[in-house]
């Protein structure tokens, strides 16, 4: 679960007591002083969850005030591009940046989704950067203003090796923690998650990882996988999902991660993720949800990669999924 704010009450001995309770029942001995605050913040926090005891959920971080919307990839309706900029404060208030490092011409992809953007009534600006000017005050400043963030696509490894703990990222999460949205296609979309598939694969024998365009199998150790941005937690996000049958590739990544749930978005399709948690499906196709958090797992030992009462969701246009319970609402028309 991630971190809620506690506040000391009048009940606070016995909060002490129950969560020695709690740490001798999960463990069997007596808990040293670091484990001892884990189990106080367990037995003090309150239970919202049909989720197991410890079992993460996936959501963004309850301080965070702004929205991410997440594209599979292809072409763009009108309409999801028509929202993002509502969400970054509509016509003539929206003041967008966008971050097109992914893509191998990068200037030539930030003018076209720059003039996409303004068309709709967006005032974009393109903050084109690699990592030795990321840290750049300047950068950092034209950041500071902006209402909407987008991520491009192309090769996600390119923009997370362009920002990754830069203070350009840094403003982009206080942007986000303020209000601002965040959105981002294809790459731009594999990018999200604390977890990221890279787009490459392991095969037997290789000690490398290498870019495959199909996932024929589902096995161990066979997708590579590196640290996201992190907006969105416990989860990890695949494009371009239905379209191009990377069915394959998400199950083999949440059978080896049953605390991720596999988010798969099909192309011209938005996964929006709100400020108090829960996920709207937009667009002209769907989402499918992976969910093995309460399945049964093949053991690590076993050269086999399975499981057994994995939750698969497919949800399509105007469906809503909370990611802590696991339920999901379809459009009734």
């Amino acid at each position: 679960m991630n971190p809620r704010s506690t506040t000391r009450s009048p009940s606070g001995t016995r909060s002490v007591v129950r969560a020695i309770s709690v740490y001798k029942a999960l463990t069997g001995r007596y808990a040293p002083l670091g484990a001892l605050l884990c189990a106080m913040f367990v037995a003090c926090a309150p239970a919202a969850s049909s989720l197991r005891l410890g079992e993460p959920s996936a959501t963004i971080s309850a301080a965070t005030k702004g929205t991410l919307l997440i594209v599979g990839g292809g072409s763009q309706p009108d309409q999801l591009v028509r929202h993002f900029v509502d969400l970054a404060g509509g016509p003539g208030k929206a003041r967008i940046a966008i971050l097109p490092m992914a893509s191998s011409e990068a200037a030539a992809a930030g003018a076209e989704k720059a003039a996409q953007l303004d068309s709709l009534g967006g005032n974009s600006f393109v903050v084109n950067v690699n990592r030795a000017h990321a840290d750049d005050d300047s950068v950092v400043t034209a950041l500071r203003g902006a209402t909407g963030i987008w991520f491009p696509g192309g090769d996600q490894s390119l923009l997370t090796t362009a920002l990754r703990g830069s203070a350009a990222l840094r403003e982009i999460e206080a942007r986000f923690r303020a209000g601002a949205v965040v959105g981002g296609t294809s790459a731009g979309a594999a990018v999200m998650s604390d977890s990221m598939i890279t787009g490459n694969q392991f095969w037997p024998g290789m000690t490398a990882a290498v870019d495959s365009p199909s996932f024929s199998r589902i096995a161990r150790r066979s997708i590579e996988i590196v640290p996201g941005f992190g907006f969105v937690r416990n989860a990890i996000v695949d494009q371009h999902f239905i379209r191009r049958q990377r069915e394959n590739r998400l199950f083999s990544v949440v059978l080896e991660r049953p605390s991720l749930l596999g988010v798969g978005i099909d192309e011209g399709t938005a996964l929006e993720v709100s400020p108090d948690g829960r996920w709207r499906v937009l667009g002209r196709s769907s989402v499918m949800i992976l969910d093995a958090r309460q399945s049964r797992i093949t053991s690590g030992a076993s050269p086999a990669l399975g499981g057994a009462n994995i939750r698969v969701s497919v949800l399509p246009a105007g469906s809503t999924y909370d990611p802590q319970t696991g339920e999901a609402t379809l459009p009734t028309r």
